[in-house]
């Protein structure tokens, strides 16, 4: 069992970044059976889970746009995404073999003007979702991150969370990538350079 100030972040694990999901990762199904072992080592256990409404800011067909292009939103650059993770849909449910019994569910995403990749602040990098309230009180300062994708949501989490100042690893053999345009050699660098340990 880890030290009590340990917590394992499972992130976005949901049918529809998995393989015949509406925005599947390649494999993302894999990393299921070592994701629900490692859940059994940790005293914490969080999960996050996308959770947009119907017509979001970041869904291409909300701007009538291609899917994977981008948008100038106040927040910064926007990725357009195909509509996906649909509050209440089975595309958002949880993958049907992953465990489900973590200490807290982060749900991300709900703001329709705006999207959200970390699950600590939405895409702004100001409003937080309450996650690291909730570990400090806990008195959680080390972190271990598995889940999807891991050039997107688990980097945007990972990087948050050591700009934070909690100790940050990243199981990237418990992840899986989108990798559009070279984006995960620059989250993987990204994150090593903010000082998370990517293994």
């Amino acid at each position: 069992m880890r030290a009590a100030n340990e917590a394992l972040i499972v992130i976005d694990i949901q049918n529809d970044f998995c393989p015949g999901g509406a925005l599947a990762v390649a494999g993302g199904d894999e990393i299921v059976p070592g994701v629900n072992a490692l859940m059994a080592e940790f005293p914490a256990v969080i999960l996050t889970q996308d959770w947009h409404p119907g017509g979001h800011s970041s869904f291409a067909s909300a701007h009538e746009a291609a899917p994977f292009s981008t948008m100038e939103m106040p927040y910064g650059t926007q990725v357009l995404w195909p509509d996906h993770c649909i509050q209440g849909t089975p595309g958002a449910a949880f993958h049907a073999d992953l465990r489900e019994d973590g200490d807290l569910i982060i749900r991300k995403g709900f703001n329709p003007a705006i999207d959200s990749y970390s699950a600590f602040f939405e895409n702004d990098h100001v409003t937080p979702t309450g996650l690291e309230g909730y570990l400090r009180t806990r008195g959680i300062d080390t972190l271990t991150m598995v889940g999807l994708a891991t050039d997107f949501c688990v980097n945007f989490s990972a990087v948050d969370a050591a700009k934070l100042g909690f100790k940050v690893t990243v199981r990237s053999d418990l992840c899986r990538a989108i990798d559009m345009d070279g984006s995960l050699a620059a989250a993987i660098d990204g994150m090593k350079a903010a000082g998370v340990e990517v293994l």
